[in-house]
């Protein structure tokens, strides 16, 4: 009997299947969309509490840690939910070997640097300019 004949359907989602990654693939996409939800909600509320939408005043909401470490977790975490998803499309329709491994490496590339000026933004728009 073969390994995927005997294994149970937990076995197989515990990383046990055909892939043996199966199972954390699809949890990081259950945990990153919950946490998109929490996130979007959380910026929701958030905007519309303030009195209004002046720079002065969003620089003083994203300034406090209230604001500025969520919308920092919200962009890391929308940046990796947005590439996992992208891969497994690519998964799912790219069927040679090294396209799919070449996709997958500008993808991930796309995504770190995506997230990396979403963050420096986020960051300059904190922090302000250095003066000249």
């Amino acid at each position: 009997m073969s390994q995927g004949e005997s294994a149970t359907p937990l076995g197989k989602v515990r990383g046990l299947g055909s892939a043996h990654h199966g199972g954390g693939h699809w949890l990081e996409e259950r945990f990153t969309s919950v946490a998109l939800v929490l996130l979007s909600f959380w910026l929701l509320f958030s905007l519309l509490m303030l009195p209004n939408f002046e720079i002065a005043t969003l620089k003083e909401w994203l300034g406090s840690a209230w604001g500025a470490i969520p919308m920092a977790l919200f962009v890391v975490t929308a940046f990796r939910h947005g590439l996992d998803g992208l891969k497994v499309s690519v998964d799912d329709y790219v069927h040679d070997e090294g396209n799919r491994i070449a996709v997958h490496y500008i993808l991930t590339m796309a995504a770190i640097a995506g997230a990396s000026v979403a963050l420096f933004a986020l960051a300059r728009f904190v922090f302000g300019t250095p003066a000249a």
